[in-house]
């Protein structure tokens, strides 16, 4: 279990990243979603001693790593938001560097291990090219390789998939679903889809706070009967985004296509009931219009985070 009390990162400005952060983290996936600049690089990096927070703790099955990251390292594998390469070297030369600035043991020799590694991540058939012909997928794919390397206790991996085409995504889904068998996986994004596929459980965060911690299946049904979908004309649309919480719209056939958010059960003329998702309910608690949570362990779990309006 990794466990976040009360964690605090100011930087000079002052710029409060994040704002008494509390969180605890289970075996298995976890995401940690939210928008860009809500503080979840931040607190990716203070969880994986690679930043001094201001105040607060972290520790990871009981032993604090805050005062002493390098307790953590040994355990840990990381595979941070820009991760640079060499792009004059092959797959399998730049693995084995920074396996070696690692200082990854290696009893059967770097080689079969390189070798071992690029097969898990399926990329053994690049191993002898050259970094710079490969596509953005096969990049975090090699990012993955290093990070796992050592059999980590804790994977840290963000904003992994911004960029990927769909079917890179789709690949990348499954090998961190296949990694979160035996460890703990935070994955951080602010991908809504992401969340959806992969994680039982999640934390949304924004402006240095968290604003929530529950599962895909809660964070819909709170909204069940409350997600209405119709067509409004372009002229009306921006009146109707003022005046409702809308959570999704895009234009078909010189029409936008609305989904609002209307707890009262009293829509827009037209309007219809649809089913609620991940996207909807992120929105509506991006609006601070989420209601509470049904489940007292979801309740108590938006208590200590701080709750929503």
């Amino acid at each position: 279990m990794l466990a976040i009390r009360d964690l605090v990162k100011v930087y000079p400005g002052p710029v409060a990243a994040l704002q008494g952060v509390n969180l605890d983290v289970p075996r298995g996936m976890f995401g940690l979603l939210g928008p860009n600049g809500a503080g979840k690089t931040t607190l990716m990096r203070v969880v994986a001693g690679l930043l001094e927070p201001t105040s607060g703790s972290v520790s990871l099955d009981g032993v604090e790593i805050t005062e002493r990251p390098e307790k953590l390292w040994p355990v840990l594998g990381y595979l941070p938001q820009d991760f640079g390469f060499y792009p004059h070297l092959t797959g399998e030369q730049m693995l084995t560097y920074l396996l070696k600035l690692k200082g990854v043991s290696a009893p059967g020799g770097m080689k079969a291990l390189c070798g071992e590694l690029l097969e898990r991540v399926n990329l053994s058939f690049a191993a002898k090219r050259k970094v710079k012909g490969y596509s953005g997928g096969m990049k975090q794919r090699l990012g993955i390789a290093q990070a796992i390397a050592g059999n980590p206790k804790l994977l840290i991996v963000d904003e992994p998939t911004a960029g990927l085409d769909p079917e890179e995504r789709l690949r990348f889904y499954r090998i961190l679903s296949e990694l979160a068998a035996d460890r703990t996986v935070i994955l951080s994004t602010h991908i809504v889809e992401d969340v959806a596929v992969l994680c039982p459980s999640f934390a949304v965060i924004r402006g240095g706070k968290l604003l929530a911690v529950t599962t895909p299946r809660e964070a819909r049904d709170v909204l069940s009967g409350a997600i209405y979908e119709g067509n409004v004309e372009v002229e009306a649309f921006e009146t109707m985004r003022r005046e409702r919480c809308v959570t999704q719209a895009y234009l078909v056939d010189q029409k936008n296509r609305v989904r609002v958010f209307e707890p009262e059960g009293s829509p827009p003329d037209g309007f219809t009931s649809v089913t609620p998702t991940l996207e909807d309910a992120y929105l509506v608690l991006m609006h601070g219009k989420m209601p509470r949570l049904s489940s007292s362990q979801a309740t108590e779990s938006l208590a200590v985070a701080g709750g929503v309006s």
